[in-house]
């Protein structure tokens, strides 16, 4: 069976959703229609038909067009299970540790709590791919709203062990700002250093930064690196815990 087709589009200020196709069967998948006028719009530049809809959690901004798409197409919807805030127009609810069968592939779900308590990501084994939604970003991570640090840095944790070759797929192009921040709690990591020139030339070129890899963000991204030594070294928290050397950091990028 072929590998499956990705087509990223942005919609709002900085936010991205993605179409999922596979040409043996047909089948289209549309992860987070957060503008129903921009999803269907992208269909039909592809002439793609959708036939699910993939939501990762609750937000506004990742839901605003469900019901427009679900009536325009009549797909089908699944989401997580409803905690914090109600998903209106889920057929199925979504829990960790679910998985089910999208074009012939298995997709497994990873509950990652602290942006929102709901938050849920798409992980595709056979293709290597994942949709975090707001929970890893590029050289970031979503803000905690619903949980707490700790829930997050376990919520991030749980996605660096996936392979490192796995293909990330993140809802904001937030980059150029998250890496401006990395610099700043990792200021002697020359991959850092070089990521951030690459990245600022991409965004003054009005090129996406997303999607990323898992082995780039295991280098670069300080919300995976509080067990670093320098990174510790540089905040004077040697014998902390590593989640409450990610809490620092968090607390650091939310006031910047």
């Amino acid at each position: 069976m072929a590998e499956l087709e990705y087509f990223q589009f942005p919609y709002g200020s900085d936010n991205y959703s993605v179409l999922i196709h596979s040409a043996d069967t047909g089948e289209t998948a549309c992860v987070d229609p957060g503008d129903g006028d921009a999803v269907l719009k992208a269909l039909g530049n592809r002439g793609w038909n959708l036939t699910e809809i993939w939501i990762t959690h609750h937000h506004g901004d990742h839901v605003a067009g469900l019901e427009q798409v679900k009536q325009a197409t009549g797909s089908r919807a699944r989401g997580p299970v409803e905690k914090s805030g109600a998903i209106p127009g889920l057929d199925e609810h979504l829990s960790d540790g679910d998985s089910f069968s999208f074009a012939g592939k298995t997709v497994n779900v990873i509950h990652t709590p602290g942006h929102t308590t709901d938050m849920i990501n798409y992980y595709l084994p056979e293709e290597g791919i994942a949709f975090t939604g707001d929970t890893l970003f590029v050289m970031g991570c979503g803000r905690v709203f619903e949980g707490t640090p700790e829930m997050m840095w376990n919520s991030l944790s749980k996605l660096a062990k996936l392979p490192k070759d796995t293909v990330i797929y993140c809802a904001h192009e937030y980059t150029a700002a998250n890496a401006r921040f990395a610099v700043t709690v990792d200021p002697d990591n020359a991959a850092l250093a070089e990521r951030l020139k690459t990245v600022e030339l991409a965004r003054r070129n009005n090129l996406p930064t997303i999607p990323t890899t898992m082995i780039d963000e295991l280098a670069t991204n300080p919300f995976l690196r509080a067990g670093d030594p320098s990174i510790r070294s540089y905040l004077g928290m040697e014998n902390a815990s590593d989640a409450e050397v990610f809490a620092e950091i968090r607390k650091r990028k939310d006031n910047a």
